[in-house]
């Protein structure tokens, strides 16, 4: 029985892997805040943002069952260099500012929530070393396969807590029926907000290009061929309605509460403080635990992103016990005690990070759009006119949210 159950855990590891990837804090935030300020009316736009993640794991996922190469490395000789270089910059450079910002929300949020056992709380800095030190520690002692084992636990972990947590709060069935279908909230005119941004950074937490850059790196560890295309695909449908179904509670779970109060929501830390005299302390803690697992899940792919990458472009071995891979991925994760050290948050970084994020989105579907298309690449395995349309749609929707990131950099840079 163990055996077999390994064994069926192994077929999912990569997509547990993804998930673990995908959500983070940002997605904690930009749900929690979607829910609070408009209740569960953009339930759709989950919807929409996990069947294109669905596509583009599929669309990449099956350039390498074909190829036997990685995203970079088909980039690389397929594309150019330099393209293969750009992603790498700009992967890490948002990863880096993610390392900070997740690191520095779970400091805060746990520093919060421990306030209501200890006088005056634990400070931020000692849960960032505390969470550090962990990863790090998992990272130096073990292999790929162990760190998917370790990021199941932990995955698993948040899973329970954020879908608990919804059928202790969900809101109404009516209003989460109503949320499947597409429309846009009414909001005063002279409010100066609206959806559109919230929508923007909800597509942009969930259809993320380094978990489909990622996702070939995988298929390809897991010697996957083009025989494997349904274990791949179950894979990917597993990963993504887990996405959906966590995303959804969390939205959820605000819907039930901070918008039926008319609270409003501008930091998932903000939760604590709101939830304990609406839900009581069992669904805060609750809450906090599925942060905390939300975080330090997500800071496995993030500190072992630039290793990989390189790994990958240079169609190298990826041993992670080489010195040169431990000292940089220290170096990444010591990023994650920036935010609780200087109590302050890093602007600079944080727009960096944002501006190579609203770019990337639509050079990673047009990459795979041409490369889906090469005959000599893809043979009969190419893509049709269905695939073809599909992902068009998706680069002009990303091109959308890219405007929508640039003008919000822009906006932080001259305020």
């Amino acid at each position: 029985m163990p055996s077999r159950f390994s064994k069926t855990l192994a077929l999912f590891l990569p997509g547990i892997f993804l998930l673990g990837f995908n959500i983070g804090t940002g997605s904690v935030t930009a749900m929690a805040q979607a829910g609070a300020i408009y209740g569960m009316s953009l339930l759709w736009t989950i919807v929409v943002s996990c069947l294109a993640t669905f596509f583009m794991i599929n669309a990449y996922g099956k350039l390498t069952l074909v190829t036997g190469e990685t995203a970079l490395q088909a980039f690389r000789q397929h594309i150019h260099p330099a393209v293969g270089l750009f992603f790498i910059v700009a992967l890490t450079a948002g990863v880096s500012g993610s390392v900070m910002g997740v690191m520095g929300i779970v400091a805060e949020i746990s520093s919060e929530w421990s306030k209501t056992m200890v006088d005056g709380g634990i400070a931020p800095i000692w849960f960032a070393a505390l969470f550090v030190s962990l990863v790090y520690f998992i990272f130096w002692n073990g292999t790929t396969q162990f760190f998917e084992r370790c990021l199941a636990v932990i995955v698993a972990i948040m899973s329970a807590c954020f879908v608990l947590n919804f059928f202790i709060l969900m809101p109404p069935p009516e209003q989460i029926l109503q949320g499947l279908l597409p429309s846009l909230p009414r909001v005063p005119m002279d409010s100066g907000k609206g959806p559109f941004l919230v929508i923007a950074s909800m597509v942009g937490t969930t259809v993320f290009s380094g978990l489909f850059i990622i996702r070939t790196t995988l298929v390809k560890e897991a010697g996957w061929t083009i025989k494997d295309s349904v274990k791949q695909r179950n894979d990917a449908i597993v990963a993504v309605s887990m996405m959906f179904v966590i995303s959804g509670s969390i939205m959820a779970a605000a819907a039930g509460t901070l918008y039926t109060q008319g609270l409003g929501l501008d930091k998932a830390s903000q939760m604590i403080g709101l939830l304990e005299p609406l839900a009581g302390s069992l669904a805060t803690t609750i809450f906090a635990v599925g942060i905390v697992a939300a975080g330090v899940s997500s800071q496995f792919p993030n500190v072992l992103m630039l290793p990989w990458l390189l790994c990958d472009y240079k169609q190298s071995e990826r041993n992670m016990t080489l010195p040169r891979y431990r000292i940089m991925v220290l170096g990444i994760s010591l990023l994650g005690l920036v935010v609780p050290l200087f109590d302050a948050r890093p602007v600079f970084v944080m727009i960096v990070s944002q501006a190579f994020n609203a770019v990337i989105l639509p050079a990673t579907v047009a990459c795979i759009l041409y490369l889906g298309n090469r005959r000599d690449l893809m043979g009969e395995h190419r893509n049709g006119v269905t695939a073809n349309s599909i992902l068009v749609a998706i680069l002009l929707f990303s091109v959308f949210t890219c405007s929508l990131g640039i003008r919000g950099v822009w906006q932080i840079i001259t305020s």
